[in-house]
């Protein structure tokens, strides 16, 4: 028997990690220190542990889309994260084929004949 269940979740997990890398370069359009973009990103219902959210951050940054620095805040080092050119240009088309994607799939979902 299917175990709907476990393959939801699978499913689901699987959409969400592009939705976050998409929601992370968008929230970085203006830059932030890791923990401001966490609690951004849950306000906007978009929960992210901080075990999946600073190895994304690493990964874009190796990828040349985010750049990064330590400053000091409030006594504490902090390290601040912003979209760098190529960043905003990936960013930039990621969101144009998400609109395409949604669009057909809008097209798909409407029954024939019906607009």
């Amino acid at each position: 028997m299917l175990d709907t269940v476990s393959l939801f979740e699978n499913l689901r997990l699987e959409l969400r990690r592009g939705s976050l890398v998409l929601a992370v370069l968008a929230a970085l359009r203006h830059e932030q220190c890791g923990y401001t973009l966490r609690k951004s990103l849950a306000e906007h219902g978009l929960a992210i542990d901080e075990g999946t959210l600073y190895p994304l951050l690493r990964r874009l940054e190796s990828q040349g889309l985010l750049a990064s620095e330590w400053r000091e805040q409030d006594k504490r080092n902090k390290r601040f994260y912003r979209l760098t050119a190529d960043g905003t240009l990936i960013l930039e088309q990621l969101l144009a084929e998400r609109l395409d994607i949604d669009s057909s799939i809008n097209e798909i979902l409407e029954p024939r004949g019906v607009k």
